[in-house]
């Protein structure tokens, strides 16, 4: 599959089967977060994968969605800040770091043929204690990861001159 293939290919999946998810498609998703780019090559992130099946009730105190826990899988993206870099005027990279690690994640997921969600809309703390994620790391981001079982619901984008400015020297 061409790059310009996934991109278009890829959507928030609000549906899964309940079929497994093959260990080496796994092991390809979250090596395809490893090599993402990250700020000085850092690797400021954690990835915790969680199986679904009979923790249910207490992954839908994380995110109440029912498809939430449909997909055999969810990926919990961790940023870990103390290992991060931090630009000269402060500003400190993780988010980005663990932004791209996600986005490489889920773009493998798609080429796979499996369906992903971004989700950053979740109860922090409710994370926290379901996960057992130490102080020092910040849940940052989760998807389901299974086969989807749910079409696209033709969210629109925005046209590229909406996007873009170009500056001419």
């Amino acid at each position: 599959m061409e790059f310009q293939d996934i991109i278009k290919k890829r959507y928030s999946v609000r549906g899964y089967q309940s079929k497994e998810v093959e260990k080496e498609k796994l092991e390809k998703v979250l090596d395809a977060a490893r090599l993402a780019p990250t700020a000085v090559n850092k690797q400021p992130f954690q990835l915790i994968v969680i199986e679904t099946r009979g923790r249910e009730e207490e992954l839908k105190t994380i995110y109440p969605a029912e498809w939430f826990t449909e997909a055999p899988l969810v990926i919990c993206a961790c940023a870990v800040k103390s290992e991060s870099w931090t630009r000269r005027d402060g500003r400190n990279y993780v988010e980005v770091d663990t932004a791209i690690a996600m986005d490489h994640l889920i773009l493998q997921a798609t080429e796979l043929g499996l369906g992903t969600c971004w989700i950053a809309a979740f109860d922090v703390e409710a994370a926290r204690e379901v996960l057992k994620v130490p102080d020092d790391v910040e849940p940052l981001l989760f998807t389901p990861l299974g086969y989807p079982d749910a079409e696209p619901r033709g969210m629109g984008r925005k046209k590229l001159d909406e996007l873009v400015r170009y500056q001419h020297w």
